[in-house]
């Protein structure tokens, strides 16, 4: 049996690797990230507990400018955050209990169109993959090594076509 090809072409990755050292750093990392998101971006936090994702998409929601508290939607599995002026909304979406895929997201019946917002999505791995080929991966991972334990090292990458030419290095600034 022949191996199957994949069914189109994904652009390489587009990667940059960041040390937050602190909460305050993680929520400005998010801050500075919302400056290149547009509607229709989808964002794929992974970590484990208590790595920082809410605090990431809390500082995108500052950076959004968006109504409402960022706080983790474990238990509504998603929150939408309307814009507070022209920008697009933020889909805060918890997917540790999903059992993945659009169909699921769109039966949240999220009032909002999510080509007009940024999806953000936690612990979304294999679950939410479908909704874009175009998506950014941010993986965070507590410091190996004898450090503080607030020190984390983030891993930015952008896949497709949407994030080829994305400066995601110059978010370390």
């Amino acid at each position: 049996m022949e191996a199957m090809e994949a069914p189109h072409h994904q652009a390489p990755a587009n990667t940059a690797a960041i040390t937050v050292n602190s909460p305050e750093q993680m929520s400005e990392l998010g801050r500075r990230l919302a400056k290149i998101l547009r509607p229709g971006d989808l964002v794929m936090l992974t970590g484990e507990l208590g790595a920082g994702k809410t605090t990431l998409t809390r500082g995108l929601g500052e950076g959004l400018g968006v109504r409402g508290a960022v706080t983790s939607p474990t238990f509504v599995i998603a929150r939408v955050h309307p814009p507070l002026g022209a920008g697009p909304a933020l889909v805060h979406v918890d997917a540790y209990r999903l059992g993945g895929g659009l169909d699921e997201m769109e039966d949240l019946d999220l009032d909002v169109s999510l080509p007009d917002s940024v999806i953000v999505v936690e612990w979304g791995d294999g679950k939410v993959e479908e909704l874009s080929d175009d998506r950014l991966h941010v993986v965070i991972d507590r410091a190996v090594g004898d450090t503080a334990d607030e020190v984390r090292e983030v891993t930015l990458r952008g896949l497709g076509a949407r994030w080829t030419e994305a400066d995601l290095a110059a978010l370390s600034a």
